[in-house]
């Protein structure tokens, strides 16, 4: 791999020095063949996966890589802390893909850093597993994520409410910064790394806000909040819930980044939670939205000093652009939950219509993507056509007359419909039984098979109908934990 490390260019204040500690018995149990084709790894790599397992287990620490743990802060569940950081993480350095598009490359479950606040620094199998399974699903589906290359298996147990086997994951993502990343700078007052941070990030993410001189601070906010609702509108398309939207988890890529308690919603319902450690519901599923403004508020708070001295001007400048973010995803979300419907475009009308049926899927406890799926199948099936309508009754008449008034016919609705649509998600009780699969027999025969499906979401294979069903207690009890 080429590595390239630009981050480390920068002041260590945003970052420690450290490599990662060797493990036992590293060995190879996910790998990614396409993502690693992307990435331009050498086929002497891929062939080997001895090699392999030492790599991106990091005990062989690859030439022109120089790891380090980055430094950040965040609001964890709306409560401030100063110092986080990667605290079981070690980013390798960076490559530029086939398309000249820069990656990092991180280790998760990599060893203990300065801050690990006491951990481990260690990961089980079943956290990387999930976190390979489910940002592939969401690639597929069509989700800006982070990707996994890897999962290796590191030979030795990790204590958490018992011993699990270890696991360490190899991250792929645009970049690790995160809004926590400003928060860290911002708490110690340190204006001229702030700036550091800001012109390093419009550099790598938003290059075109350079041109807009002493405005680029406030461009970089307005930037990230049009991905951030790009983000969270694919989420609520696909039925994501993150979990734990904390401001440390939200990327200024407009990635989604972390997936330790995620899951995917199954009867519609906008408070779904499944998290076990959301106790009030605050990362609910239909409160992403309000987050991400929340979370954007923050970053704003610390740009705040580059944008104006005089920090009420500041606000001034930035208020309306903040205040603006319900607005502009409630039309982005209208507009997404048209296109599930087969809307060619969204009128104002239609949103009596769009939430009538959501609170019909609601008040029924239908399933979220189950009933997607139908609608678009019902537009060639009369059979599937009375099935949904005696579900969503009236609903279903009012739909039909909707799409009656468009000039496309039903072949290009339902082409439309499914774009958006998936036929297959990332259930969460076959994402479980994956998970101790390999768990139990070091093995990821099952995860292969299953990502395969995830693979084509919005395609009907021959094994799609193995991973379609949903729960038989529809989640009831359903609970998903952080892995740390």
């Amino acid at each position: 791999m080429n590595f390239s490390n630009t981050y480390v260019w920068l002041d260590e204040v945003f970052y420690e020095k450290t490599r990662p500690t060797p493990v036992q018995a590293p060995q190879l149990l996910l790998w990614n063949s396409s993502l690693a084709e992307q990435l331009m790894i050498s086929n002497e790599l891929k062939q080997d996966p001895v090699a392999l397992a030492q790599a991106f287990s990091g005990n062989h620490i690859m030439p022109g890589s120089e790891p380090i743990a980055t430094a950040y802060a965040g609001h964890q569940f709306g409560h401030f802390v100063p110092q986080l950081g990667d605290g079981r993480a070690h980013l390798l350095g960076e490559v530029l893909d086939q398309f000249g598009q820069r990656f990092d490359i991180q280790l998760k479950g990599s060893g203990p850093t300065m801050y690990s606040r006491g951990g481990d620094g260690r990961c089980a199998v079943g956290p990387a597993v999930r976190e390979f399974i489910m940002s592939e699903a969401m690639n597929a589906l069509g989700v800006p994520t982070t990707r996994c290359l890897a999962v290796v298996t590191t030979g030795e147990p990790v204590f958490r409410e018992s011993l699990l086997p270890g696991a360490i994951v190899t991250r792929v993502a645009s970049s690790h910064l995160r809004i926590g990343t400003f928060q860290f700078i911002a708490a110690r007052d340190d204006h001229q790394a702030l700036k550091t941070l800001c012109d390093y990030t419009i550099e790598r993410h938003y290059p075109e806000l350079k041109e807009e001189g002493p405005n680029q601070y406030i461009g970089l906010i307005d930037k990230v909040i049009a991905r951030q609702i790009h983000l969270v509108a694919d989420w609520m398309r696909v039925g994501f819930i993150h979990g734990v939207m904390n401001t440390d988890n939200t990327s200024l890529s407009g990635e989604t980044i972390d997936y330790g308690p995620c899951a995917m919603m199954g009867n519609y319902d906008p408070q779904t939670v499944y998290s076990s450690i959301d106790t009030m519901g605050r990362y609910a599923f239909g409160n992403q939205p309000e987050i991400a403004q929340w979370n954007i508020s923050r970053l704003a708070e610390c740009l705040l000093p580059l944008i104006n001295a005089d920090t009420n001007k500041a606000i001034d400048q930035v208020g309306p652009i903040i205040a603006e973010f319900p607005n502009r995803f409630k039309q982005a979300y209208m507009e997404m939950i048209g296109k599930k419907l087969g809307l060619t475009s969204f009128q104002q009308k239609d949103q009596k219509l769009i939430f009538s049926i959501l609170n019909r899927l609601k008040e029924k406890s239908m399933d979220y993507t189950v009933t997607f799926d139908l609608l678009t199948k019902s537009l060639m099936s009369e059979a599937l056509a009375s099935e949904v309508k005696n579900e969503l009754e009236e609903c279903f008449d009012l739909w039909q007359k909707r799409l009656s008034e468009q000039r496309a016919g039903p072949r290009e609705v339902q082409d439309l419909m499914r774009r958006h649509n998936p036929v297959v998600i990332p259930r969460n009780h076959h994402v479980e039984a994956v998970i101790q699969a390999c768990e139990h027999t070091g093995k990821a025969t099952l995860a292969e098979n299953f990502l395969q499906v995830l693979r084509s979401p919005y395609e009907e294979l021959a094994d799609t109908s193995l991973y379609q069903d949903p729960p038989g207690d529809g989640d009831e009890d359903y609970q998903t934990f952080c892995g740390t």
